[in-house]
Order: structure tokens, then sequence, then C-alpha cells
């Protein structure tokens, strides 16, 4: 496996993988050194998630191997039909996975999401439109969001 960490928005974010895909991306909360050098195997998810930052990409093209059970993989799978710019509620995320009643399941394993934004986890909301928790932070939520939100807030200074 191979690691290199990058600078984002939101803090350094490290991302692991090799020639099966990309195992995970997270964001820390300590802060270390970006690396110099990017492995070749990770310039791709690097680049696309600078795209993202900037801006200028809204879907993610990677091939991606995250490690977990097959029902957190079916969750993953699950989230990547999220629009971007779009929000579901955690019973919608349920429903469609075809049980209403496995919410906390479902909520547990997007918890457990190790692919940061790629697997976009923080557009899943509470029924009541409240943000729930959310393991890079409430802060980092709420920001991831509004990035991705069609009306910016605009600011009066």
């Amino acid at each position: 496996m191979e690691t290199v960490f990058v600078h984002t928005p939101l803090g350094i974010t490290k991302l692991v993988g090799d020639d099966k895909g990309l195992a995970s991306i997270t964001v820390l909360n300590d802060e270390k050194p970006a690396s110099d050098v990017i492995p070749e195997i990770l310039e791709d998810a690097v680049y696309q998630l600078q795209e993202y930052f900037e801006g200028k990409r809204e879907s993610f093209s990677l091939t991606l191997n995250p490690n977990g059970t097959d029902f957190q993989k079916k969750v993953w799978n699950a989230l990547q039909d999220i629009p971007y710019g779009k929000t579901v509620s955690y019973l919608e995320l349920s429903k469609s996975l075809g049980d209403v009643k496995a919410i906390r399941a479902v909520a547990a394993a997007n918890g457990k999401n190790p692919l940061w934004i790629v697997v976009p986890c923080h557009r899943v909301i509470g029924s009541d439109g409240s943000l729930k928790g959310y393991a890079g932070g409430l802060h980092r939520k709420k920001w991831l969001l509004n990035h991705e939100s069609p009306a910016k807030q605009q600011s009066l200074f």
C-alpha cells in the first residue's frame, strides 16, 4: 500500500491505495506535513480530489478497494448514487436498500465509510434535515454540503 498526505481546505488528508484501488481517504485532526512526493498509483486520486475542492469536479472516476463487510460495501455503493448537491436522510437510504428497519445498521455503516468525499457519506442527514454525526466532524460536513450547494451562502462583508 502506498500513502500520501495532501493539503485540503478541511485539513491534511491521508490517501492510501495500491494497484487494486483506493483503500481509504481520511482527513486528519492533527497537523502533519504534506508529502513531497505523490506515489504514481495515487496521483489520479490526488488530482481528482484537488479538482473537487476547486469546484471543477462533481463525481469521481477512481477504482475503489475499501475494506469492509458485504453490508458496509452495499451501503457505501448506495452512497455513491446520491447526486452532488443533494442530500438524503438515513431513513431514505435505508428504504433504498430495501429495509427501513435497518436504519441503525445503515447509519453505522455510513459512519465507517473509509473513503471520505469520494463515497459521499456527508450527503446523509437526519429526517428532520439536521446534520447528524460525521466522522470528520460536523463542521466539515457543513462545509462540504455548502461547497456542493447550488445556492452558495453569500457574505455580507
